[in-house]
């Protein structure tokens, strides 16, 4: 840590705060930063010693642009780590270095204690450094160029994962890993090698024959290939696809890396708005200085304003907690609460219970977002808030409101949360016509697939497999498949199916 004798004094002083609220953190390392070593570590998403590749380049450039241009301004980034990384820029006045610390502490504690980051490798500091040690050595061997485009080709498919695989524990199994030298395998029968002996032990050719008598004795078994819907379709590729080792470890690489972030995007608006509740709470109660709660309240307020139609989790999230707090506190809940009918009753509602404190840790526990939204969303939250649904209205330009229902507040917020924003894709033959091509399905939830987005990632896909590929969709209603052999894009209409 390189942090001077007044943040070594504020950092204990706010983790002593956030212990006596009961939050149970990681150890937090702090670091403090100049903008510019922030905006790097920020493109690398807070793991300086990630792989290189040009989007990371890209970030760097916009978040540099951003600050510059006076647009945006990293207070922090805190990585889910034991112990726990979190960076401070430096310039950041004395009451947001205490209230990023405070933020950091209750980001750490949902970390540590949220259900689902419970499968994350909580030693990933040290594993995104294995992935660049490997990645560089690829990249001596195969050339720049070749491992840049193979990741590209991974990158466009990072998010066609099952999140609630590591729950599951159905698939995984298939996979062995070699701990002496990194390298994994998929459903051949591979020997233990050092690298510089991995074409002798196990030659590809050898291991892509047995891949292929595996398909084929499935083939003449009549059975699915594979057996039944496979969502974790990086798994697939990383199992079955007639890639290289390099190839096959740098998939792994980026699936294991899809499924470490995974979590916070299951969990943006509780994530935020826990580390704004407690923020809050030890900044007002606890760490404040008569002198600074102007700039804190000025600040505050700027992390929790929302534009017109859009949703900022730390509000949303912050609130949430707040009003199940109050709620169980008063026990505004249970079957007695639910069947009054008497609108002023119910607001007046207060049974001094007191359990609004451990609800919202037990809350933090075992939720994710779209248990959070569907479990304690009420139609007073949202007449509260001003939640309604939003559509662009083309005549005058704006967006309008255009239902009010709590049903559909409910279940448009739903919807943009689900399979963390992202379509549902799942491989249903990977032998279609038995031809060893890829035949995949999106099951469409009233969205369209961004049509260049399917067609880029379709082409990519096809990469990879080697062979033609198909998705089929749904675009303006009318059901679709679009196929690629690996030179002409074909989009071939088909018949509705009773299930669609």
């Amino acid at each position: 840590m390189n942090l001077s004798a007044e943040l070594n004094y504020l950092k204990e002083e706010i983790a002593g705060y956030a212990r006596e609220f009961g939050l149970d953190f990681f150890d937090v390392y702090f670091e403090a930063l100049k903008f510019k070593a922030m905006n790097e570590v920020a493109a690398y998403g807070g793991f300086p010693t990630r792989y290189p590749h040009w989007r990371f380049g890209m970030q760097h450039d916009y978040l540099s642009k951003g600050y510059a241009y006076g647009l945006q301004k990293i207070y922090e980034l805190v990585i889910n780590n034991n112990p726990c990384y979190a960076y401070l820029l430096r310039s950041n006045s004395r009451v947001d270095q205490k209230l990023v610390m405070a933020h950091v502490y209750a980001h750490s504690d949902f970390f540590k204690n949220n259900y689902w980051f419970s499968k994350t490798n909580r030693k990933m500091m040290d594993e995104m450094a294995n992935h660049g040690t490997r990645m560089r050595k690829y990249i001596e061997r195969q050339g720049q160029t070749q491992v840049e485009e193979f990741v590209d080709c991974c990158l466009s498919q990072e998010n066609l994962i099952d999140p609630h695989a590591p729950f599951i524990m159905r698939k995984d199994a298939r996979i062995s890993h070699d701990e002496e030298n990194g390298e994994e395998s998929g459903g051949e029968m591979k020997l233990k090698s050092k690298h510089y002996m991995e074409s002798f032990i196990n030659p590809p050719e050898i291991l892509r024959k047995q891949r292929e008598e595996m398909q084929a004795r499935a083939t003449e078994r009549k059975e699915s290939f594979p057996a039944e819907l496979e969502k974790d379709i990086l798994l697939f590729l990383q199992e079955y696809a007639p890639l290289e080792t390099w190839q096959r470890n740098i998939l792994s690489m980026i699936r294991e890396e899809s499924y470490y972030f995974a979590p916070q995007a299951q969990t943006k608006i509780m994530n935020e708005g826990w580390a704004a509740y407690w923020h809050s709470r030890i900044m007002t109660e606890k760490a404040l200085d008569d002198s600074e709660i102007i700039d804190f309240a000025d600040h505050h307020s700027g992390t929790l304003s929302t534009a017109p139609g859009q949703i900022n989790p730390y509000k949303l999230g912050i609130e949430l907690f707040r009003d199940i707090e109050d709620r169980w506190n008063r026990g505004k809940f249970g079957s007695e609460y639910e069947n009054c009918t008497d609108r002023e009753l119910k607001r007046k509602w207060n049974k001094n219970l007191g359990l609004g404190r451990e609800k919202i840790f037990e809350v933090r526990r075992v939720h994710n977002d779209v248990t959070f939204i569907d479990t304690f969303l009420t139609p007073e939250f949202c007449e509260d808030q001003k939640l309604f649904v939003y559509a662009y209205d083309k005549s005058s330009g704006n967006y309008v409101i255009v239902d009010r229902d709590f049903g559909a507040v409910k279940d448009k917020l739903l919807l943009m949360l689900t399979n963390l924003g992202q379509p549902h894709i799942s491989i249903i033959d990977a032998n279609y016509k038995n031809r060893s091509e890829l035949y995949l399905k999106h099951r469409h939830d009233g969205i369209d697939l961004k049509r260049d987005d399917a067609v880029d990632t379709l082409k990519n896909l096809g990469k990879i497999w080697k062979r033609p590929v198909h998705i089929e969709t749904l675009f303006e209603e009318k059901p679709k498949l679009l196929s690629f052999d690996g030179k002409d894009l074909v989009e071939t209409n088909l018949k509705a199916r009773a299930s669609d």
